[in-house]
């Protein structure tokens, strides 16, 4: 059975990501043209557009529609914005970043992944302003800074490094907390915090609580 990806690509915007509050039409219009099937392996193709998580191999998973949707919203993004993003994963996140804002830079923790998203992006013709490096974000350091960084897997607690890489007036997206009641929150440069929803995802690699050892 062939499937319509252009419809199931409409349905995914009207039916799961504008009724949870995802309203910025720049952002609905990159959600309804970017290839998404693309992105994820040939075997979970035909759940592309489906609201669930979908497995990118090496533990690691592809966000929900909806999750995507609301990242990008909140990010706020501008044409002018130079973004460092936390966790590559498929690419795809990547590509919606990279549609809205001027430059993206990448980070990705499994060299695998890291391959395969440049081939995803490459692929599809997407992406050309976005660079993919394979590093450890919780190490990783540069003297550059940034106008908005996104990290695409939870964290237990907001690493104050993350933050250090915004430029003044920059904005960090991240998901905080512990499962499976965990909090997605926009952090300004200035330190301030602005709640947005609920959600649970994965941790960051590296990122999650300790283990809590009873007796």
């Amino acid at each position: 059975m062939t499937i319509d990806y252009a419809h199931a690509r409409e349905l995914m915007v009207e039916q799961q990501i504008r009724p949870w509050d995802v309203l910025d039409i720049r952002v609905l219009d990159v959600l309804a043209k970017l290839p998404r099937e693309a992105f994820v392996a040939e075997a979970h193709q035909k759940l592309a557009y489906t609201d669930v998580e979908l497995p990118l191999g090496f533990g690691h998973k592809m966000m929900k529609p909806v999750i995507e949707g609301r990242t990008l919203q909140a990010l706020d993004l501008q044409p002018g914005d130079e973004v460092l993003e936390i966790g590559t994963g498929s690419g795809y996140l990547s590509a919606c970043i990279g549609a809205l804002a001027r430059e993206v830079l990448s980070l990705e923790i499994q060299p695998e992944l890291a391959t395969s998203a440049r081939a995803n992006l490459d692929r599809t013709g997407l992406g050309t302003n976005v660079r993919i490096e394979t590093a450890d974000a919780l190490s990783w350091s540069s003297e550059r800074r940034f106008d908005v960084v996104v990290v695409t897997a939870a964290v237990d607690t907001i690493p104050s490094h993350f933050v250090s890489l915004l430029r003044p007036g920059g904005r960090l997206f991240v998901i905080r907390g512990t499962s499976p009641v965990m909090e997605a929150v926009l952090v300004k440069a200035d330190g301030s915090i602005e709640s947005l929803f609920e959600t649970d995802i994965e941790y960051l690699r590296g990122a999650a609580p300790a283990p809590q050892f009873q007796l």
